[in-house]
Formats: C-alpha cells, sequence, structure tokens
C-alpha cells in the first residue's frame, strides 16, 4: 500500500479554509476517528522542555455547556451548537517547577531517562527556568510559560481538523476566575495542579464566512537575515 503524499498546495488551502467559525451545524457530527486525530495531533505536540504541561477537557455533557455558556461570553454561538468543545488547561507551578514529582515522573516514567541521567540534567531545567527565562519570579510567569505550551497543541489541533475539513474556532472569551472555579467545584483541576489556558470548538459550519480571509503581504512580515 502506498502512503498518499500531501501537497503544498493542499497545505495552504487547509488555512485558507480554516476561520473562527461562531456558529456550528448542530446536526452534523464529526466522527470518532477524525476527533480521536485531533486529539492525537495535540498529544504529539512538541513543547518546552518535553514538559506536557496540559490536559484537555472535552466538555460534550449540555448541562455543562450550559453552565460554561453564562460565563464564556466569546462561545455563545459555539458552545449550544459545536460536534465537540475542548477546554485546554496548563499545568500549574506546582507541577512544572524543575524539582517537582510531576517533572520527575515525565522525565523517567514517560521520557524514559534512567534516574541518574535526570538528577544531572535537573540542574539545567533549574538554570533554565531560574535565569534563563526566570520563570521562578511568581507563579503566574510559571502558569504563562505553561500556556505557551498549550497554544502550539491548540494551533495543531486546528490545523489538522481543517485538513480534514472540520472547522474550528479558538475562544479566549471568559471569565478566567469563574470558569476556574466551575472547574474546580467540578473536581477537574486536579486540587489547583492545573489551570484554565484556552478553550476550542469543533465543528462543521453553520455558514459560509461572511469576509474573505485577509492577511499581511509576506515581506511585511517576514525579514530574511542572511
Amino acid at each position: 500500500m502506498t502512503e498518499r503524499t500531501i501537497t503544498s498546495k493542499e497545505i495552504v488551502n487547509a488555512f485558507r479554509f480554516r476561520h473562527a467559525t461562531k456558529e456550528f451545524d448542530p446536526t452534523r457530527t464529526i466522527s470518532d476517528d477524525d476527533f480521536n486525530t485531533i486529539l492525537e495531533a495535540a498529544r504529539l505536540s512538541p513543547s518546552s522542555c518535553g514538559y506536557e504541561a496540559w490536559k484537555f477537557l472535552v466538555v460534550q455533557n449540555r448541562e455543562f455547556r450550559e453552565e460554561l455558556k453564562e460565563i464564556s461570553w466569546g462561545a455563545q454561538g459555539q458552545l449550544p451548537t459545536a460536534s465537540h468543545f475542548v477546554i485546554i488547561l496548563a499545568r500549574t507551578m506546582e507541577d512544572t517547577k524543575y524539582d517537582s514529582d510531576y517533572v520527575r515522573n515525565q522525565m523517567i516514567n514517560v521520557q524514559g531517562y534512567p534516574e541518574e541521567v535526570f538528577e544531572q540534567i535537573k540542574g539545567s531545567y533549574k538554570a533554565f527556568q531560574e535565569e534563563g527565562l526566570k520563570l521562578l519570579e511568581n507563579e503566574r510567569t510559571m502558569l504563562d510559560w505553561a500556556g505557551k505550551q498549550t497554544y502550539i497543541a491548540l494551533a495543531n489541533m486546528m490545523t489538522v481538523a481543517a485538513m480534514l475539513g472540520i472547522d474550528s474556532c479558538p475562544i479566549e472569551g471568559f471569565d478566567l476566575e469563574k470558569v476556574q472555579q466551575l472547574l474546580a467545584e467540578k473536581d477537574l483541576l486536579e486540587g489547583g495542579k492545573l489551570a484554565v489556558s484556552v478553550m476550542v470548538a469543533f465543528g462543521y459550519r453553520a455558514g459560509e464566512p461572511k469576509r474573505e480571509k485577509r492577511r499581511k503581504l509576506m515581506e511585511e512580515i517576514v525579514q530574511w537575515i542572511e
């Protein structure tokens, strides 16, 4: 069996196809195979130091979505109509600090480093967090760093969805404190080890975009240094 090669034109067309879908066709559901492919794109995404400091909540419960809708002004059209709705969480400083139990488990049991090797490279993580990016100045700085990683996964999920002909919409329009509180009440934050980063909805558009996609010219945003 010959594997099919994706062409450059198909990749660009997928990016042209993708738009921030405000309302989906509620009668259409993404297949399990396709949505698992989208989740696999998230799982295989790169992250700083290989920490994978994220978690993905797939919210299919309609009552839960209604609760979210009350405190997510930017998801009023998506929450009731999306085939799948995902809240992406970032790990807090308790887990992402270089000497945490989470990091030790991630490096030894997930990445497969021998314990003695981990002990050697832990010093590099310490220097990176303390001196390189000065991440340990406060908990918010560390959370913002972890949040940056979640956006890599977010972008990969949306790109893969577009290549499958599936629409999406990234969502930052929500009351952070209230969403955080709601998830804490439902015991979804692992006792404070997770925090809300961003949301994203997936489905099939109810109608075509009202505006043509517009972007700056390549020469306006790219500078070659040779």
